[in-house]
């Protein structure tokens, strides 16, 4: 089994049937529920004014909605969406071309905004406010500046990494969204809404099994119902019950709080092979043979957020929780004191 079976690139056909899993609608849309009051406040106030809505930031880890909540603010405002990213857009042309394409009160959505390279980002800070783009022509003594005016837009960015967003580019947002992980009803809720929209029989302890083992993540959720399905399908009847769930789960190395085996290799390395002590991230990255900003940007936010890692100044340790959870006792880790003579 494929140690990063939560984390795997996926085939275009499970892309599509993802799309076609994401509520259209804020009132369709599960969990989150502060933030989608105050979107469904600020979009109503929007369209009753005739004015665009105020440029939105979505922050959080991955899968758990932003660009589906991109989809369902153009739609609410009944305008169109465009699509791009920060690593696409490498030249200030390609920002120009598309905000020049736009139509007025259209939503232009970035995903991996603190990815935009600086330059296109300069260029972009004037049309946020303005909506005015200004474009140099020409290089050295005969280049001159041209003014181009764009239609107003909502530019709605997402990011995993806010740190990594500049202040003067954050300042811009007028809206500023964090999205939480789930909880493990909420995640049922979503799993049962799936479930039959892929016409697939699942007992409500069913889905809550799988939302337990989900990492508080509505991707994650929808990827595991899709593969208890499938294992429903060949080694039962197709009802997916919990027992059925768990035992799927199992095989596919999923434990009971959702850790898969790279989570589980992580804890133990840290426990047996370094001894409790405190590692760096680049080490235990060569330690797992895995890339750091998979670990760091993957897996350890789900294991700060169970308690079971955390990172001191030092690097990363276990937290006890990780021991008891794993059945390792602290003795076993414990250097035995070698003989003075």
């Amino acid at each position: 089994m494929d140690d990063r079976i939560l984390a795997a690139d996926i085939s275009k056909d499970e892309v599509e049937l993802d799309r076609s899993l994401r509520p259209k609608k804020l009132d369709e849309f599960v969990g989150q529920e502060q933030i989608k009051e105050n979107l469904s406040i600020f979009i109503r106030a929007a369209r009753a004014r005739g004015e665009v809505l105020d440029h939105l930031l979505l922050c959080g880890p991955p899968g758990l909605g932003k660009t589906t909540l991109a989809y369902i603010v153009s739609t609410e405002l009944g305008v169109s969406l465009k699509t791009t990213s920060g690593p696409a857009l490498e030249r200030a042309g390609d920002l120009a071309a598309i905000l020049t394409n736009l139509d007025p009160h259209d939503v232009l959505f970035i995903d991996e905004i603190h990815r935009l390279n600086r330059a296109v980002e300069e260029i972009l800070y004037p049309g946020l406010e303005d909506f005015e783009l200004d474009i140099v022509i020409g290089k050295g003594p005969s280049a001159r500046s041209l003014r181009l005016e764009i239609p107003p837009f909502t530019l709605v960015g997402a990011t995993t990494r806010t740190g990594l967003i500049t202040s003067p580019l954050r300042d811009r947002f007028g809206i500023n969204c964090r999205l939480d992980y789930y909880e493990a009803e909420e995640l049922a809720q979503i799993i049962d809404r799936s479930a039959k929209l892929i016409k697939v029989q699942i007992e409500a302890d069913g889905a809550l099994e799988i939302a337990k083992r989900s990492r508080g993540t509505p991707r994650i959720a929808n990827r595991l119902l899709k593969r208890v399905r499938d294992y429903s399908e060949i080694e039962s009847d197709g009802k997916i019950t919990a027992a059925l769930a768990a035992e799927a789960l199992n095989l596919f190395e999923v434990d009971e709080v959702g850790l898969d085996k790279l989570d589980q290799r992580i804890l133990t390395t840290l426990i047996r092979k370094f001894n409790g002590a405190p590692v760096g991230l680049n080490t235990l990255a060569v330690a797992l043979g895995e890339e750091p900003g998979t670990i760091e940007d993957v897996y350890e936010p789900f294991l700060v957020q169970l308690g079971f890692l955390q990172r001191t100044p030092r690097g990363r340790i276990a937290t006890e929780r990780a021991y008891n959870h794993l059945g390792i006792t602290l003795s076993e880790t414990k250097t035995p004191q070698k003989p003075l003579f």
